[in-house]
């Protein structure tokens, strides 16, 4: 395992050249082309904030000024992930052709598919960059420091997701559909559209269990980094998850190694 490990530095070329053709192909034949990493999330923004805020307006969110930019920041680093997750479970599948070649190391393919949804995530910045002005966010610069540490936990853990997804997809295909399911309950369990701040009474005996949720460590740091005012408080969870997920990573990978043999003969 340790071996393949060290080999994937060897292989940074032609991941950057998969991970340009996948953003190619992804919009080959597109009029609007990569304009998408911009309409896309800001389309789901303005749906979750006409149904969260006017529709049916949550005590969670009452306490929240500017709720479209508390949702974008949360909305944002969730696409990253949820797209990471289900392109990654079918890559193997679709990559076959790949895998079959002796020397092609299949992680490769779900390295791409996190790092492509990765430069989609950057690609949609500039857009959080405009409303954190127009709401003047209080931003500080040490925070903002902690920014790309937040994005780099947010890698590693959704590298070992995709490698331990797409490695049992390849043997057990009902994984994809279930997935779906799966992603659905995940956001919700997330402060993403609610705020783990503010949450209401009858739910204060939840939050034990959204402790429990990866993800909610992540996007509170994105929070506490980009929206609300004060210090980065949530530094001590981060770093815990960012061990976490290292060590999940090695796991995840161990796993993928174990069934690498097998993927030809199955896909």
């Amino acid at each position: 395992m340790f071996h393949n490990l060290a080999q994937l530095p060897r292989y940074r070329a032609l991941i950057q050249s998969l991970v340009a053709r996948e953003l190619k192909a992804r919009y080959r034949g597109s009029v609007l082309g990569f304009f998408w990493s911009f309409i896309n999330p800001l389309t789901l923004l303005l749906i979750y904030t006409f149904v969260f805020k006017y529709v049916m307006p949550a005590a969670a969110i009452k306490g929240i000024n500017n709720y479209p930019l508390f949702m974008f920041v949360g909305l944002l680093p969730w696409t990253w992930f949820a797209s990471s997750l289900t392109e990654a479970s079918g890559v193997l599948i679709s990559g076959g052709n790949l895998i079959k070649k002796v020397l092609f190391p299949a992680e490769i393919l779900p390295i791409v598919t996190v790092t492509a949804n990765m430069v989609h995530f950057f690609l949609a910045l500039p857009i959080l960059v405009v409303f954190l002005i127009y709401y003047k966010a209080p931003l500080t610069i040490g925070e903002l420091l902690c920014f790309p540490l937040v994005v780099l936990v947010q890698f590693v853990f959704t590298l070992a997701c995709a490698l331990i997804l797409s490695a049992l997809t390849v043997h057990f295909r009902d994984i994809k559909d279930i997935l779906s399911n799966v992603l659905t309950l995940w956001f919700f369990a997330t402060p993403i559209i609610y705020s783990y701040l503010h949450m209401p009474e009858t739910a204060q005996a939840f939050k034990k269990y959204l402790d429990l949720n990866p993800f909610t460590h992540l996007v509170i740091s994105y929070q506490e980094i980009l929206f609300f005012d004060g210090p980065f408080g949530a530094w001590k969870k981060l770093g815990v998850l960012g061990l976490a997920s290292v060590l999940f990573f090695f796991a995840a990978y161990w796993i993928f190694d174990r069934l690498r043999d097998s993927f030809a003969e199955e896909v």
